[in-house]
């Protein structure tokens, strides 16, 4: 028998709750855990249901009292907004443990099943566990409201460009497309010279300008104006303007370089052809096929201008076609195009056939031009110029004819074209006849140029059936490969809302 020690130790003896005589452990209440609880209620002035705010349109709860804040279903962020709603009537208890109960997503309702303890009667603790119901209720945030209201804004971006032809603006709607930076637009209004996108944030205005100087060959300034100003709490309201001023040289323009500028970029010829605008101005010399590059801040120090209206151009009809090979460079000769082909040309104007008159140039098109081919170009011996590089020019060095582009038959182009863009929707203030013709040329210029239509989405247009990749005339022709299956969700499939929803 093992021998033990000290006193010996004794069981504690029960005693009975005052209120029921049940035989319970002793405690600082003499009561049973149940007629305590019929006694004192804890959870006393915290409420069980709480309403909460959310926005539908831009999925945000508020927090009180002006703040909208993003949060996922059973997050710690809107475990934090739900407790600060009862932050006060917390305070007289202590919180143990706080945790989201499932809910369907679309019930409206959030549950928190919160455990509470507290001191109650001569120092016993009583712990708890409740349930509060928070009511989603929907209330639209000021930055939704003024998006709705369509009419309120803060920054502004007006886009412009000084020229007659709209084709760098055809091809910058379809960059921001592709960007998707039409979405925090509050609304577009293409205007006669250009286009102003208005933003319920100055941030958003910012971002638009600095796409724009990555996009095209631009400039920019901004402005404000001051609405309102509060002395009481010095905050400021101002409208934004940013100014953004395209260069106003577009494709297949004939410009006249300065002396200086053609000798920076490697001794090219002055007259020269715009073969597109992207981020750059590209300019082809026709003499030598000589190729350069003209950024926004070189052109604003030395800016030169279009010799001719988009309409001066005339049609000729080529009587013979000489290739020239191995033509020697000069010195400081820059890079030299691989794509077009260097020809002397014999042409008539197509308004002349009666007469014997005939024009001798050279011309970049030599890939493409055969004897009976119909090009345009420009008359530069029969025309009036006025520009001031071009006048103090030598005479010799001036071309009688400048060639832009073959010319196929538009109206067979446009109807065996199986492809399709989209556009921004905007508000027009006036609809030009010149526009349709204008956007049929952007469209024949994505099909003539490859480096062009890299940037752009081009989508298959299924009323227009599948043929080869070029006619008979030889038109050149966007291949299948390069286009995108536009999506079409039907409404039967996930009902009216459904669908909207998706295709937003």
């Amino acid at each position: 028998m093992e021998y033990m020690k000290g006193p010996a130790s004794s069981s504690q003896g029960n005693i009975l709750c005052c209120e029921c005589g049940v035989p319970i452990p002793p405690n600082p209440a003499n009561m049973c855990v149940a007629c305590l609880r019929t006694q004192v209620d804890i959870s006393e002035g915290i409420p069980k249901q709480v309403s909460v705010h959310f926005c539908k349109q831009c999925e945000r709860y508020l927090q009180p009292p002006g703040t909208w804040i993003q949060c996922a279903l059973e997050s710690r962020e809107l475990l934090t907004l739900c407790l600060k709603k009862l932050k006060a009537s917390l305070s007289k208890v202590r919180l143990i443990d706080a945790g989201f109960i499932w809910t369907e997503p679309h019930s409206k309702r959030l549950k928190l099943k919160l455990t509470i303890q507290k001191e109650v009667m001569n120092g016993a603790i009583l712990q708890q566990v409740f349930v509060v119901d928070y009511v989603v209720q929907s209330q639209m945030c000021d930055d939704c409201h003024r998006v709705e209201a369509k009419d309120f804004w803060k920054a502004v971006v007006q886009v412009r460009q000084k020229v007659v032809h709209k084709k760098t603006f055809y091809y910058l709607e379809q960059i921001i497309l592709k960007h998707r930076l039409h979405q925090n637009t509050l609304r577009v209004k293409e205007i006669h010279d250009g286009l102003d996108f208005y933003y319920a944030s100055k941030q958003h205005a910012q971002k638009m300008v600095e796409f724009l100087q990555c996009t095209v060959p631009c400039r920019s300034k901004a402005s404000q104006r001051l609405i309102s100003h509060d002395i009481h709490s010095n905050t400021y309201n101002y409208k934004s303007t940013f100014s953004v001023e395209i260069v106003p040289i577009c494709k297949d323009n004939v410009v006249c370089l300065s002396p200086k500028l053609a000798q920076s970029l490697g001794n090219m010829g002055q007259i020269c052809v715009c073969i597109r605008v992207t981020s750059a101005i590209h300019l082809i010399d026709p003499d030598t096929l000589q190729i350069a590059e003209v950024d926004g801040n070189t052109y604003w120090r030395h800016p030169f201008h279009s010799l001719f209206h988009p309409k001066q151009l005339e049609e000729f009809i080529v009587m013979d076609v000489d290739l020239v090979r191995d033509r020697k460079q000069g010195a400081g000769a820059g890079v030299r195009s691989n794509k077009h082909t260097l020809a002397e040309v014999w042409v008539q104007k197509t308004s002349e056939l009666n007469t014997s008159q005939q024009y001798h140039c050279r011309t970049h098109l030599g890939h493409l031009l055969n004897p009976g081919d119909l090009v345009q170009g420009f008359d530069l011996a029969n025309c009036n110029l006025n520009d001031e590089f071009i006048n103090k020019m030598n005479p010799h060095h001036v071309p009688d004819v400048v060639l832009i582009k073959k010319s196929y038959d538009r109206t067979r182009r446009q109807r065996r074209r199986n492809w399709k863009l989209k556009e921004l929707d905007r508000e027009k203030e006036g609809q030009d006849t010149d526009d349709e013709r204008q956007y049929q040329d952007f469209l024949e210029d994505l099909e003539e140029d490859e480096v062009l239509r890299k940037n752009v989405n081009i989508y298959k247009n299924a009323n227009i059936p599948v043929e080869s990749d070029t006619d008979e005339e030889g038109a050149p022709r966007i291949s299948l490969a390069e286009m995108l299956e536009d999506l079409h969700i039907s409404h039967d499939a996930t009902g009216g809302e459904g669908a909207e929803m998706l295709t937003e």
